[in-house]
């Protein structure tokens, strides 16, 4: 099944029928509201008071609601016109607004307590044009959310990285905007129920604060920002083979295909000195 950021760009992807279809679907319907229940709850905003939060990619509203239930206000910004006419027609009690995020935040600074988004981010890494460059878009795309965020504000993405360098790219623009923070992975060991959440800090974090831990499983899923780099090889073993056990199974499998392989011997995986 192809993803929808290769099918088309979002404006054209999520078209009336499309946008019609997107909305009515019960079954997306459930899937956004605990995404944006989710993304709410690691905001971890305060809970006597109501705060003022950006939806990055509102679509038709469906997030925005989320936000409306929790008691917060909130603004939304999409570049679909025909969501956004399902939004105003469904009356949601957030603004919304056409924009494209990979031209910026058109908002002033320090504006938003959070910033939540779900499924979006993923699409500024595709060049649906010739003029964009997924690295100049996603660093704009930063740099105004990080001004237009009260210092110590937080923003939480949920993603579908089509690939870990694909993550690794937003990941590095926003971290080179200013941002802190980490990856929170729910249900890793699920295909269907795998959930990625990229939570952010403007600035130094209020309190205390560390990243939560992800939904189920009793290990911590969470991956902190790092400077420090692996850079030696791992020898995966199955159990407690020896190295000449391996490679004779390896040697076999190779010659279950057909191909040349030199014939085992008493040197056979024999540790040699070094060269010098």
């Amino acid at each position: 099944m192809s993803r929808p950021e290769h099918i088309g760009p979002p404006e054209l992807f999520y078209n009336d029928s499309e946008a019609v279809k997107y909305t009515n679907n019960t079954r997306i319907i459930e899937i956004q509201m605990s995404m944006s229940a989710r993304a709410i709850e690691l905001l971890n905003l305060p809970e006597d008071q109501p705060s003022f939060i950006l939806d990055v990619g509102c679509g038709s509203g469906l997030s925005g609601e989320g936000i409306t239930e929790a008691g917060h206000y909130w603004v939304g910004m999409d570049i679909s016109p025909s969501m956004l006419e399902i939004a105003v027609e469904r009356e949601t009690d957030g603004d919304v607004i056409l924009s494209d995020i990979g031209e910026g935040v058109p908002f002033r600074a320090g504006s938003f307590d959070g910033v939540i988004s779900i499924s979006v981010l993923q699409w500024l890494c595709n060049a649906d044009k010739v003029s964009h460059n997924p690295f100049k878009r996603l660093k704009r795309f930063f740099t105004m959310l990080y001004s237009s965020m009260r210092s110590g504000g937080r923003a939480v993405f949920q993603v579908y990285p089509e690939s870990p360098k694909q993550m690794e790219l937003i990941t590095e623009q926003a971290t080179r905007c200013g941002f802190t923070g980490g990856v929170v992975v729910d249900f890793p060991n699920s295909t269907k129920a795998k959930k990625i959440f990229l939570c952010l800090f403007a600035g130094t974090p209020v309190g205390n604060y560390q990243l939560p831990q992800g939904l189920g499983n009793e290990n911590e899923n969470t991956i902190q920002y790092s400077n420090d780099r692996f850079t030696g090889k791992k020898r995966k073993r199955n159990g407690d083979v020896s190295r000449k056990e391996w490679i004779q199974n390896k040697k076999q499998k190779m010659r279950a295909k057909g191909k040349d392989v030199t014939a085992d011997s008493k040197y056979t995986a024999r540790k040699r000195k070094p060269k010098f």
